[in-house]
């Protein structure tokens, strides 16, 4: 059974504190609930209850507003597309993965290109 977070266990992991009194600031996740659809926690006796799934959720979401200073309809948009794991590790991309595949592409048709202007040139010195 997946373990179930209270919103201030939530606040409290992503460390959303109020630095003064050192209470969680519970009303930036209920914020985001309204603007993000992917949230939608569980009330049981009118009390928000959030799965390890959301949690993860909610971490990208606080990692694209918070870290990366994305906006909200920034980070919506993110959502949409089929952008799942956002690198933690690495601060200046999104995802990982699809971007070093999508240079290794790249460079394999630049060098291709040179190659073959390498080779014109070759062909045309004799």
């Amino acid at each position: 059974m997946n373990k179930l977070y209270n919103i201030s266990e939530i606040s409290k992991l992503l460390n959303l504190i109020n630095p003064k009194t050192k209470k969680p600031l519970n009303y930036i996740l209920r914020y985001w609930e309204k603007e993000f659809k992917e949230i939608k926690p569980k009330k049981i006796n009118n009390r928000r209850y959030y799965s390890s799934q959301q949690l993860e959720t909610i971490k990208k979401i606080k990692f694209l507003l918070k870290d990366k200073g994305m906006t909200i309809s920034g980070a919506k948009k993110i959502f949409k597309t089929n952008i799942k794991n956002l690198d933690y590790n690495d601060f200046n991309s999104l995802k990982d993965k699809y971007y070093k595949d999508f240079f290794k592409e790249k460079s394999k048709t630049i060098l291709n290109k040179i190659n073959k202007i390498k080779l014109y040139g070759k062909k045309n010195s004799s």
